[in-house]
C-alpha cells in the first residue's frame, strides 16, 4: 500500500503559461494506475488543512492576507501565480495532503503527495510557486503531537529549500538538509543544517557520489525518527529550471539510496514530489514514476 494524496483542484484554470507544468498533476495518477503500482484506493483527496496547523508555521498576518488576496503586488510578482481563492484553497489542500500523510506514513512506513514540495514559502512570505510549506507543517505537526522528536528533511530539490530553512533555522528537533545546483535560482541562498551546492554539469556519478555519503551519514548522525523526502525531479539533464546533468536512470538511483536507507532503519518517510521542468511531459511522468516504482520494490 502507497497511500498518496491526490489534489483534483489542479482542474481550476491558470493562465496559459501556467498550464504546462501542472498537467503532470493529473496525469501521474493515470500512470500509476495504468502501470498497476497503486489501486484507486491508495488516492486519498485532502480537505483545506486547519488554520491552527498553519499558524504552527506561519505568520498569522501573512496567512489572513493571502486568504483575503489582499497581498501586495511585489508579493505576488515573487509567488509567479495570480492569486485566487482557488490557488490558496489548493496550497491549504496540498498541506493537509502532506499532514495526514505523515499519519499514514506512520502506519505504513511511507506515504506521498502527488503535489507538495513547497519548500519556497517562508514563515511570512511565498515565492517560487510557493505559499505554505507542505513539509514545514507536516513536521510541526508532527513534534507538536508528540509523533516525532527528531525530523530530518532531505531536499533534493535542485533548488535550494530556502525557505524551510529558514523556518527551522533555530530548531533543535529538525535537521535541514539540501543538496542543489549551487548558481540556480534561488540566488540568495538561506542556511540549512547542511548545505549542498553542486556545480553546473554535475552529472550521475558526481551526483550519487554525495546522496550515497550523506544520507545515511546524516541518519546515524541524527538518529531521526521521521524523515521527509523532497523528490524533485528537476536534476535532470533536460530541465528547463534546473543546471545538473542527471539521467533518469541516476534520478531513480537517488530515490533507491533513500528509500533503501529509510527502509533499512525503519523509519517513517512522506515524500513530496516537488520541481520537474523537461520540455517533454512524458520525462516528467516517467522520472515522477519512477519515484513510485522504487517506493513500491521496497515497501509493497
Amino acid at each position: 500500500m502507497l497511500p498518496i494524496a491526490y489534489h483534483p483542484i489542479y482542474k481550476h484554470p491558470l493562465p496559459e503559461g501556467h498550464k504546462f507544468p501542472m498537467l503532470k498533476y493529473d496525469l501521474l495518477p493515470q500512470q500509476l494506475l495504468l502501470e498497476g503500482i497503486v489501486e484507486e484506493h491508495d488516492f486519498f483527496v485532502p480537505e483545506p488543512a486547519d488554520l491552527k496547523h498553519i499558524y504552527a508555521v506561519h505568520d498569522q498576518q501573512y496567512v489572513e492576507r493571502l486568504l483575503n488576496l489582499i497581498l501586495d503586488a511585489k508579493m505576488v510578482r515573487r509567488i509567479g501565480f495570480p492569486l485566487s481563492a482557488e490557488l490558496v484553497e489548493r496550497e491549504f489542500r496540498i498541506a493537509q495532503g502532506t499532514i495526514t500523510g505523515c499519519e499514514k506514513a506512520i502506519q505504513t512506513g511511507v506515504a506521498f503527495n502527488i503535489a507538495g514540495g513547497t519548500h519556497h514559502a517562508f514563515t511570512n512570505r511565498g515565492e517560487g510557486f510557493c505559499m505554505l510549506n507542505d513539509q514545514a507543517i507536516g513536521a510541526a505537526y508532527l513534534i507538536n503531537h508528540q509523533l516525532a522528536t527528531k525530523i530530518l528533511i532531505i531536499d533534493l530539490d535542485v533548488h535550494q529549500g530556502n525557505g524551510t530553512a529558514e523556518i527551522f533555522q533555530h530548531h533543535p528537533n529538525v535537521f535541514t538538509f539540501s543538496v542543489h545546483g549551487q548558481t540556480n535560482y534561488p540566488f540568495k541562498k538561506e542556511t540549512s543544517d547542511l548545505d549542498i551546492g553542486l556545480p553546473t554539469g554535475t552529472s550521475d556519478h558526481e551526483y550519487l557520489e554525495v546522496i550515497n555519503e550523506f544520507v545515511p551519514k546524516l541518519i546515524n548522525q541524527e538518529k531521526p525518527d521521521f524523515i521527509f523526502y523532497l523528490s524533485g525531479v528537476d536534476i535532470l539533464e533536460s530541465d528547463k529550471l534546473g543546471n545538473l546533468n542527471c539521467t533518469l536512470e541516476g534520478c531513480k538511483t537517488r530515490d533507491e539510496i533513500v528509500f533503501s536507507h529509510c527502509k533499512k532503519f525503519e523509519i517513517p518517510v512522506q515524500c513530496s514530489m516537488g520541481g520537474g521542468y523537461s520540455p517533454e511531459i512524458k520525462t516528467i511522468i516517467n522520472a515522477h514514476t519512477n519515484t513510485y516504482r522504487v517506493a513500491a520494490d521496497f515497501y509493497s
